[in-house]
């Protein structure tokens, strides 16, 4: 059973780790658990229950399920960039040039650092899910899920003008999770679940041939991975005054890992930056999400929703080495709290077929002044439609159409390495265009 699961496990994790942070709610925060709920983008996540992704949407909601239901299926996600009017530079510390020179008296320039600025750093990517859902008897429910609450990567050509900034980000994380919920009345239900997560990420970053004695020449990398695994937990109320209103409210832990893995620099830069063990603290966010969903007629519902997530706790990206004194990598991010909103509604046209909508406005959590390359994103707009088709009372196969525009943002960046100072700058604007699809079977 044991070795069953770990394959589930690390299947959907593999799928999941491509993901591109630009098409996240927010930062590098995943918000594909239920394709279902993409249909309305997801403004009804902590309040409407229409099948077992409930699990992760508000645990609570179990018990408003009249049967065991099982619900799986992933979005697959397309992501484009462009990056314009792009400058940078290079300059040496003149007491590299001329030892009599004091040294940080006087820079000497070198020039543009020169590359390119494709913009396909992020792969297309399938991002799956599965949930169960099991209603005891008419006041316990229990149920479990696995799926990917966090991940980003970017993944830029070799000859990528801001690769001293770094060429390679990938972070992903992946959940398992347990959920119980209990009904007091006909109003009220609570849920609780407990979170077993694994994250994995790895950075490179490429350093100039200058630095290794190669002026001009090819650059060479450092390149850091590791991985951990720690617990978490989320908490789920459901209220319900009357039939037709439904009030969600779902809170989700914050999650402290310490990742553990090695340092490995190739094309020479091993010569600055041995080979050696490192290790990153990373701390996702605490998130707070609270919708309403009301019931206007026996055919339309309208949803209202807002997330809150605490990004300020995502401070900087620091890699200690166990021979560096200082710091491999230290890039301050200065993440600050984040708010997203959403609005849709689900019109049921007759008993087999419900038609969805929805707009979602989702705030970013990044400032101009600290914006990377490794996450350029900005706030986004998101425009969503889907369908969900009944052909038996126990299937329903689920639909949704997700468009995803940010506005355009700008990455200025400096860097020091050793004696060198490099700066990076230019426009980004990310668009993302997203396909679901899911199967729920009822027992």
């Amino acid at each position: 059973m044991q070795n069953k699961f770990n394959r589930i496990t690390w299947a959907v994790a593999i799928a999941a780790a491509a993901f591109a942070s630009q098409a996240n709610a927010g930062g590098y925060q995943i918000n594909e658990q239920s394709v279902s709920g993409q249909g309305y983008g997801h403004a009804g996540r902590s309040s409407n229950v229409n099948d077992a992704t409930i699990v992760f949407g508000n645990p609570a909601g179990m018990s408003f399920l009249d049967r065991a239901q099982l619900t799986a299926g992933g979005t697959y996600l397309n992501v484009n960039s462009r990056i314009r009017n792009t400058q940078s530079s290079a300059s040496i510390d003149a007491n590299a040039v001329d030892p009599t020179v004091p040294p940080g008296m006087a820079q000497v320039p070198l020039g543009p650092i020169g590359g390119t600025n494709d913009g396909d750093m992020v792969p297309g990517t399938l991002i799956p899910f599965a949930f169960y859902a099991h209603p005891v008897n008419e006041r316990l429910a229990f149920g479990f899920g696995v799926y990917a609450p966090f991940g980003s990567k970017t993944e830029y050509e070799d000859t990528f003008e801001g690769r001293n900034f770094g060429n390679y980000t990938e972070v992903r994380v992946i959940s398992a999770q347990p959920t119980v919920s209990y009904r007091f009345n006909d109003q009220w239900s609570v849920g609780v679940g407990v979170t077993y997560n694994r994250v994995d990420g790895e950075l490179a970053t490429r350093i100039p041939g200058t630095l290794l004695g190669r002026p001009g020449g090819p650059d060479g990398e450092v390149r850091v991975e590791g991985d951990d695994e720690a617990y978490g937990y989320n908490i789920g109320v459901m209220y319900q005054p009357v039939p037709e209103t439904t009030f969600g409210l779902t809170y989700r832990s914050k999650v402290a890992y310490t990742l553990e893995g090695s340092s490995r620099a190739s094309g020479g830069a091993e010569a600055l930056i041995p080979n050696q063990n490192a290790s990153l603290e990373l701390t996702t966010p605490e998130t707070v999400n609270f919708s309403v969903t009301q019931q206007m007629s026996d055919r339309l519902k309208l949803m209202l929703g807002a997330s809150w997530a605490r990004w300020s706790r995502f401070e900087e990206i620091r890699i200690d080495g166990s021979l560096n004194p200082d710091p491999i990598t230290q890039e301050t991010q200065n993440y600050s709290n984040a708010w997203a909103f959403g609005v849709g509604g689900e019109y049921q046209l007759n008993r087999q077929l419900a038609l969805r909508a929805g707009v979602t406005i989702d705030n970013t959590p990044t400032s101009d002044e600290f914006r990377s390359v490794r996450i350029p994103s900005d706030d986004r707009r998101i425009f969503s439609i889907g369908a969900g088709w009944s052909p038996t009372e126990d299937i329903t196969l689920d639909f949704a159409y997700s468009y995803l525009t940010e506005r355009g943002t700008t990455i200025d960046r400096q860097r020091t390495l050793g004696p060198m100072e490099l700066d990076y700058a230019a426009d980004y604007k990310n668009e993302a265009h997203g396909f679901g699809a899911q199967l729920t079977y009822r027992f």
